[in-house]
C-alpha cells in the first residue's frame, strides 16, 4: 500500500471520530471507511493498537507540521518564547475538531499514545529549569490560554466566540512579552 493510501486509512479513521453522535476506530469500521477488506487493512495494521498509534502519530505530525511552519526555524535553536509563541498562535488560528480532541484525550488512558504527544511536544513545551519564576508563570499561562481554547473549539462545549481570538492573542502576546535586558 502506498503512502497516500495509509494517509487516506488514517484520515478515514478521524472521520470516524467526526460522525454525528462521536464515532469509534474499530479495525471493520476503518477498513469499511477506507473502502478495504478487515485483511487488507490489517496486512498494514495488524492491531487495533498499531492502527491508534499510526492515527496519533498521524495527528501529532500534522500538529508538528503547523508548528515548524508558523516558527520558521528549527525547533532546537528557538527561544521558549518563540517555541511557546508558535504553539499559541497555532493553538489559536488553526481549526481543530473532536476528532483532534478524541485522538489527544485518548493518550490519557494508553502509555504508548502518550509516549507519541510526549516525543513531538516535548520540544516545543518544556521550559529550561533555569527560567526564573514570574517568566516561566507566564509562558506556562499564555499555553494554557491555547489549550484551554483548542479544547473549547475542538469540543464545542462552551465555544469561544470567533471574534473573541484577536482579544485572547493579545492577552497571549502580552503573556508572551520577553523583558528588556537589564
Amino acid at each position: 500500500m502506498t503512502r497516500n493510501a495509509k494517509h487516506r486509512i488514517l484520515d478515514g479513521a478521524l472521520d470516524l471520530l467526526r460522525a454525528d453522535g462521536g464515532g469509534s476506530i474499530t479495525l471493520d469500521a476503518a477498513a469499511r471507511q477506507a473502502g478495504l477488506t478487515k485483511p487488507g487493512l490489517m496486512y498494514h495494521f495488524p492491531t487495533k493498537e498499531a492502527l491508534m498509534l499510526a492515527v496519533v502519530e498521524h495527528v501529532a505530525a500534522r500538529w508538528e507540521k503547523l508548528l515548524r511552519d508558523r516558527l520558521g526555524q528549527p525547533v532546537e535553536t528557538a527561544s521558549p518564547h518563540r517555541r511557546i509563541r508558535a504553539y499559541v498562535e497555532m493553538s489559536l488560528t488553526e481549526e481543530f475538531d473532536q476528532a483532534d480532541f478524541a485522538i489527544h484525550s485518548d493518550a490519557l488512558y494508553r502509555d504508548a499514545l502518550t509516549r507519541t504527544w510526549v516525543r513531538h511536544f516535548e520540544p516545543w513545551l518544556a521550559l529550561p529549569d533555569d527560567l526564573q519564576g514570574p517568566v516561566r508563570g507566564r509562558l506556562t499561562a499564555a499555553r494554557l490560554l491555547a489549550d484551554g481554547y483548542w479544547a473549547a473549539a475542538a469540543t464545542g462545549v462552551f465555544p469561544v466566540p470567533a471574534g473573541d481570538r484577536a482579544h485572547l492573542l493579545a492577552v497571549a502576546e502580552e503573556l508572551l512579552r520577553e523583558e528588556a535586558p537589564a
